[in-house]
């Protein structure tokens, strides 16, 4: 193997030994994407930080969303009709902190042109004042107009979209992106800051001084050795899982969280040629249902309805049939069952019940709070990641009187998105085309040190995997498990379940000779 890089390996040994029995400024439990915007933010102020999660990084929630960068079309709609300031600010939030995030790594996140199909001559009017509005509050921010198309514009868009009974459609610009890799590239970009992550680590107990939360005793679900982190902040962002840990640092504490599934189906039709994406304005129940491009597959999605707490939260025939009949409703050439590649379903946590004394504002859709010095950081969601952090750590550098640096990551840029793109794009130039797309899609400017960990060779034929991605995944970006690698690194797994089953036994081989 040519290993020809000059990033440091990500080694979960070493970072094991950097942190257990370690104190730090800020200790964070759960690495999806609030977790590791905290992570990011902290290290922005220069303060010392460690992020731990009894799963990989972003195994929940934060690699199961739509994978839409925006300030909610939906939202500014309710802002509307209920003349709801809040709502109104959200969106005005969310579309400022969409382009912070393209800017942050355009090769995980870029702009995308979605259509929303209208029937009725009133429709027409009412969703391009709506869109005008939706431009208006990007400002300088905003990634593109939103104009009227006509019926032939929609057939080229997506030919097989019915549209006999359509008056034409509104379009509009927001952003997409690759969450999974997005969320490894933060805890990625957060180690190379000076910061410690750690995966497979699960707290069996808050560790408590004068009664107030100072670190945690935690279990390596890996070696099965148990050790204590200490902490001036301890800071929960576990997602649908928020309440669990507050009830360890206050038994008698509230709950707020329930939990709504979201459900996404992957098809291997090409139904956009032009690369872009259809918001199904109106569902039986209520809902709006997407239809985007993602990584060379068709996603539609999504569902909302309430659901259990699970680490692996199943999929269930009445959901994957809702989508398909809610997207065929729209479709002259029905999508069939044949033609799914991979289903999977995402946990939103809600915020049912607030806090009182929450220091989050009534204008913002996510809550921080404190249960005994456990500062809890919930709701919210992808887009605004960087604000919620921000607001978090400002609570509780300020509750814990710790003096630091402002918060320092509306410029920042995450690993893959630092160096010289050129020059990283002409290192592939002797590569496949598609092989070249999907590398630089996946690693941006580290694509040549993927490429150096081993062989260019195609993992499955007709597919752009090589063998040296899995190398890197296992040795620079903390996986520890054949899942890690197919659903979170290589992406593989949410796109098609057949082509990950390949892939897996040369995965499972690479692990069995890794010696750390």
């Amino acid at each position: 193997m040519n290993s020809q890089t000059t990033h440091q390996p990500w080694s979960r040994k070493e970072q094991v030994n950097s942190i257990a029995n370690k104190e730090f400024d800020v200790l964070i439990i759960g690495a999806g994407a609030s977790g590791a915007g905290v992570f990011l933010d902290a290290l922005s102020r220069g303060l010392s930080a460690a992020i731990i999660d009894k799963q990989d990084y972003m195994a929940g929630t934060s690699s199961r969303s739509t994978k839409l960068v925006h300030g909610g079309v939906r939202y500014l709609e309710q802002a509307v009709k209920e003349l709801n300031i809040g709502k109104y600010q959200l969106v005005k939030e969310a579309l400022s902190e969409r382009k912070r995030m393209l800017y942050m790594a355009p090769h995980l996140a870029w702009p995308l042109n979605l259509v929303t199909p209208v029937k009725g001559i009133i429709g027409l009017p009412y969703f391009r004042i709506g869109l005008g509005v939706y431009d208006f509050l990007s400002g300088s921010e905003k990634i593109g107009p939103s104009k009227i198309e006509n019926k032939a514009a929609l057939k080229r868009i997506c030919p097989d979209l019915e549209t006999k009974s359509l008056t034409g459609g509104v379009s509009y610009y927001d952003g997409q992106f690759d969450d999974a890799r997005f969320g490894i590239s933060m805890i990625r970009t957060g180690i190379e800051m000076g910061g410690h992550a750690l995966n497979y680590t699960e707290v069996s107990q808050l560790t408590k001084t004068a009664g107030k939360v100072t670190g945690v005793t935690c279990k390596d679900l890996q070696s099965q050795s148990s050790f204590d982190i200490k902490a001036k902040v301890v800071v929960n962002t576990t997602g649908p899982w928020t309440d669990h840990l507050r009830e360890m640092a206050n038994p008698d504490f509230k709950k707020m969280m329930t939990v709504s599934s979201g459900v996404h189906v992957l098809i291997d039709r090409a139904m956009l040629p032009e690369g872009r994406g259809i918001l199904v304005p109106e569902t039986p129940d209520g809902r709006v249902l997407f239809i985007l491009p993602w990584l060379g597959k068709t996603l539609l999605g999504t569902t909302d309805d309430p659901a259990e707490l699970s680490l692996e939260p199943g999929v269930s025939e009445a959901e994957i049939n809702y989508v398909l009949e809610t997207a065929n409703a729209w479709l002259e050439t029905p999508i069939k069952r044949s033609e799914i590649t991979s289903v999977w379903s995402g946990l939103r946590p809600l915020v049912s019940d607030p806090d009182a004394q929450s220091t989050a504002s009534i204008t913002r859709d996510h809550v921080v709070l404190d249960d005994n010095g456990l500062i809890s950081l919930t709701g919210g969601k992808w887009t605004t990641w960087r604000r919620m952090a921000e607001d978090c750590v400002d609570h509780a550098l300020k509750v814990n009187s710790i003096a630091a640096k402002p918060c320092d990551t509306y410029n920042l840029k995450l690993v893959g998105a630092k160096a010289d793109a050129s020059a990283a794009k002409q290192a592939m130039a002797h590569l496949p085309e598609d092989i070249q797309t999907h590398l630089w899609q996946a690693y941006g400017d580290r694509a040549p040190d993927v490429i150096a960990q081993g062989s260019v060779e195609r993992l499955v034929e007709g597919e752009a995997y090589i063998r040296a991605e899995i190398s890197w995944a296992l040795n620079y970006e903390g996986a520890v498990t054949a899942d890690d690698v197919l659903n979170r690194r290589m992406r593989v797994a949410m796109l098609d379940d057949r082509v990950a089953q390949l892939i897996r036994p040369e995965i499972e081989k690479a692990l069995s000779a890794k010696v750390e």
